[in-house]
């Protein structure tokens, strides 16, 4: 018998059962079950394993089964508020000092498990234990929940007009490229711990270090992200360097050299959609400087739109490439450079999201300065909305 037909057995019966003919049943299933017959009851029902011995001790007895009452007049345990009144609120008080007025409770500033509760109560002279104190928190509509990332901050005033200038703009570009760019989260190679699961033979996860501590002869891979918005495509150019913007816009110039140009062949412009910050900010000269020369070696007008501070998530390659390269490579250690660029590149939806990815060996030095007679070489036309987040760039002739 396994445990889930005890389940269902037990699901059905429980309504009916009263606490006596509880544990005769279960101590029935256990003695018919054999060997760990008790441990199989015990985490099918949640019966406590003394329940379930109780209820064997009674069958061996021949104990009869009175129908009059469920226990004895006065019997069972009173429950610890009903033995300690002041209890209840004392938790409350630990668990949310802001709440009830006490903002200098020892707990304040430690971790509130239900250990260090009971020990905290114990100490303001209540008799409990942890066990009791998980009941009561329970009882008093308490969980175990984690931060939750609502706070933004302060928002721009034009954040939704740009959300939507941004989607006019992707429209607008119906028969011309238009592509999500970003920075992926830079990766660790080695045999290091990769977050999430996959099927192996029971028992044998695959060994991995310890600590992540950097390899030095191996480095970190830095993916820079190039996602078409209207053929559901993706470049990945796997950076081993500096994440600047002249490794941002070489990624972007790799992408329209094998997949862009052959696409669109008749294009004279191109849409990037891209964040406010990092090597693609709208405030950094390099990554103007790049584009320009990239649109006098193309002969294509650059129209870049920025999305505001603090709105990364809605950039489109973050949930339409990024995170289906994340899950295509759950729980495997990105052990090289092949093997990043293979898991990278086999990354596939069902939607028909199809990504390549490429190695790129060149240097890239942080610190680079971009003087202001170069930035007069750049043809830079603002839009009259929100110029400093949507521009374009033209080739010079």
């Amino acid at each position: 018998m396994d445990i889930k037909t005890v389940r269902a057995k037990f699901k059905g019966l429980s309504p009916v059962l009263t606490e006596r003919s509880r544990r005769r049943w279960a101590a029935t299933e256990a003695r018919a079950i054999g060997h760990g017959g008790i441990a199989l009851v015990e985490e099918a029902t949640r019966i406590s394993r003394s329940t379930i011995q109780r209820g064997l001790r009674e069958l061996e007895a021949g104990a009869p089964l009175s129908a009059e009452r469920t226990r004895r007049p006065g019997g069972g345990r009173k429950s610890a508020i009903a033995k300690d009144r002041s209890l209840l609120s004392d938790l409350d008080a630990l668990v949310e000092p802001t709440a009830s007025g006490d903002p200098d409770s020892p707990l304040r500033w430690t971790s509130k498990s239900v250990r260090s509760l009971a020990t905290a109560l114990q100490a303001m002279g209540h008799q409990v234990s942890h066990t009791v104190v998980a009941e009561l928190l329970h009882e008093l509509d308490y969980s175990l929940q984690a931060n939750q990332k609502k706070r933004e901050g302060p928002q721009h005033p034009d954040r939704d007009a740009q959300f939507r200038y941004i989607s006019h703009q992707v429209r607008r570009f119906q028969q011309q490229p238009a592509i999500s760019v970003d920075t992926k989260k830079k990766e660790l190679i080695g045999d290091f711990k990769n977050g999430g699961r996959e099927w192996r033979p029971k028992g044998n996860p695959e060994p991995v270090r310890v600590h992540d501590f950097l390899i030095p002869e191996q480095g970190k891979a830095i993916p820079y992200g190039v996602y078409d918005l209207l053929r559901n495509e993706g470049w990945v150019s796997i950076g081993i360097d500096h994440d600047t913007a002249s490794f941002a816009v070489n990624a972007i110039r790799q992408w329209w050299k094998l997949m862009g140009r052959l696409t669109y062949p008749g294009a004279s412009s191109l849409l990037i959609t891209a964040d406010a910050g990092g090597s693609n900010g709208p405030r950094v000269r390099l990554w103007k400087w790049e584009l320009q020369k990239f649109a006098n070696r193309t002969g294509l007008s650059i129209t870049v739109c920025h999305f505001p501070p603090g709105t990364s998530k809605w950039n489109k390659i973050e949930h339409r490439l990024f995170s289906y390269i994340a899950m295509n490579w759950r729980g495997k250690p990105l052990v090289s450079l092949a093997t990043i660029v293979s898991l990278i590149g086999s990354t596939s939806s069902a939607a028909g999201l199809r990504v390549r990815s490429q190695i790129d060996r060149n240097r890239y030095p942080g610190g680079v300065t971009v003087t202001d007679e170069q930035m007069s070489q750049v043809v830079l036309e603002r839009h009259r909305f929100q110029g400093d987040w949507n521009y374009t760039i033209r080739p010079k002739i």
